[in-house]
């Protein structure tokens, strides 16, 4: 199989290449030239399999020209047991008779990031080895909080990479800064930027499209590529879970075999919710995405209306993974509306760039509505959420996962719609317990409490243990400082990697 670019539908690369690539060079996203189908005895072969089984069977049809053994390999050294806290890996639990969650978050740095950025370096290193490309691959990342840590524990000590991640300064929760300034490794670099998370997304792809920067990079042995899933090696292995959600709840005697469900994803970057809708293309039935946003509500407003506007104000949130109003993966999901016209989608962001706004034409938003539907929670009923599930089910959800479940049951309320529902849960609730127990608990009982003794509350309230990364951390020293202003961004990276005799700052220092 071949990928194209979004902005270019006449080139034709390779998975290798556009996986070491990650983004093209005139700034559009590569995907597959078609989407390959699953058939009914295809899904029967995959109930006697386990996670690592099923990820293979579905990365081999969009993967196809690593080797089989290649590709075993890559998985079994993602999805190993000493990376994981579970053995299925991405289990499903039951809320009720039509409500199941899938835990995303038992990977090593609690969110689900992990299930791709386990596997994204193995499929990275192995490409540059089998293309004979002697380059260090520098791996730029802009997070607004669960990006960054996932990719600097999967790139942490990998022969032939540099890893820098770029987060915004006070725009994420206290547990993910302390994940991502005490990372330990050879490789790995953590810069804070003042501004906001889109401020950095902006940046680094611009840095990724700066043709002058690359020819530096180059000359000095090196090359870029992406961790955030703007790469297509980040998006495709977040369809194995919903394939295999799918099959756990057929499995369960939740689902009857070719019923339909609906899946409700809390997303920002649209990259989770993305991968839903491949699964439901690859045969997968799947009935309503339903997209969940918070405040920075841009993803509902265009689902509704078909007019994508970010001149809005940016709001800092108890979700801030969410915190976006630049859907990057959206150009993706816009290339299918509209047949895949290339035209078409340089116009849009074009119009984007220019005017802080596109609209949909009548067309690609009939399409865009006969597939996702969309709702946002403020910050009051993600905490409504929170507590809601606690009480009802006793179950603890991080608030990602509440805006999915307010957004789930705003749906219902508004639709009717009964179907049976799967809920992306997106981290551990332990990665943000002050705002589930802010949620959970009367104000009293949390006074005077640091951050290890709010853990200690949450693992006695909710029966789960405090994740071992996180019981550590403080006890790991504070290793990355830097500041930079978004306009710097650049001369960090050159100063990292000491490009045109620009030489490495101290991590103590501020740019």
């Amino acid at each position: 199989m071949d990928y194209l670019s979004t902005r270019d539908s006449s080139l034709r690369l390779s998975s290798m290449e556009i996986i070491k690539q990650g983004i093209s060079s005139e700034g559009g996203l590569f995907v597959p030239e078609y989407i390959p189908k699953l058939k009914n005895n295809d899904i029967d072969d995959m109930r006697k399999m386990d996670y690592r089984q099923r990820a293979y069977k579905v990365l081999s049809l969009f993967l196809t020209d690593y080797s089989q053994d290649d590709l075993k390999n890559i998985i079994s050294a993602a999805y190993r047991e000493d990376n994981f806290d579970c053995p299925e890996i991405a289990p499903v639990a039951s809320l009720d008779k039509n409500l199941f969650v899938q835990e995303l978050w038992h990977g090593p740095t609690y969110a689900f990031k992990d299930m791709a950025l386990q596997i994204l370096p193995h499929l990275m290193t192995t490409a540059a080895y089998r293309t004979g490309d002697d380059k260090e691959i520098v791996i730029l990342v802009a997070t607004s909080g669960d990006t960054g840590k996932a990719a600097l524990e999967g790139f942490k000590d990998v022969d032939g990479t540099q890893v820098i991640v770029f987060y915004p300064d006070g725009g994420v929760s206290n547990i993910q800064k302390l994940q991502m300034v005490t990372q330990e490794g050879k490789n790995v670099h953590v810069v804070a930027i003042e501004g906001n998370f889109d401020d950095t997304q902006t940046a680094v792809k611009t840095i990724f499209t700066d043709r002058e920067f690359n020819k530096s990079l180059e000359k000095h042995g090196k090359s870029f590529s992406s961790a955030n899933s703007i790469n297509w090696g980040r998006l495709v292995p977040q369809i194995v879970y919903y394939v295999s959600a799918y099959i756990d709840l057929i499995d369960s005697k939740a689902l009857e075999a070719g019923e339909e469900f609906n899946v409700v994803v809390p997303t920002g970057n649209f990259g989770n919710i993305l991968a839903a809708y491949y699964a439901k293309n690859m045969g997968i039935p799947i009935g309503k995405l339903i997209c969940a946003s918070n405040r920075n509500n841009v993803l509902s407003d265009f689902i509704k209306s078909g007019v994508y506007n970010i001149k809005r104000e940016f709001y800092k949130t108890i979700s801030p993974s969410m915190d976006i109003l630049i859907s990057s993966n959206l150009e993706r999901l816009l290339f299918e509306l509209c047949d895949r016209r290339e035209e078409q989608i340089k116009k849009w962001m074009k119009e984007l760039k220019e005017t802080g706004q596109y609209q949909l034409d009548d067309q690609s938003l009939k399409k865009l509505q006969s597939h996702l539907w969309g709702g946002y929670a403020n910050e009051e009923q993600t905490l409504t959420a929170i507590e809601d599930t606690y009480n009802r089910y006793n179950y603890v959800i991080d608030p990602h996962t509440a805006v999915g479940k307010w957004v789930y049951d705003a749906y219902k309320k508004e639709t009717g719609d009964s179907r049976k529902t799967l809920l992306a849960s997106t981290a551990s609730p332990f990665k943000f317990h002050e705002d589930v127990l802010r949620a959970i608990l009367e104000p009293e009982s949390l006074r005077e409490k640091d951050e290890y003794q709010g853990l200690e509350m949450l693992e006695s309230i909710s029966g789960m243990e405090i994740p071992s990364g996180l019981k550590n951390l403080r006890n790991k020293p504070i290793v990355h400082k830097t500041v930079v202003s978004k306009e710097r961004i650049g001369h960090a990276v050159k100063n990292i990697l000491r490009l045109d005799g620009g030489r490495h700052e101290d991590s103590h220092s501020t740019v």
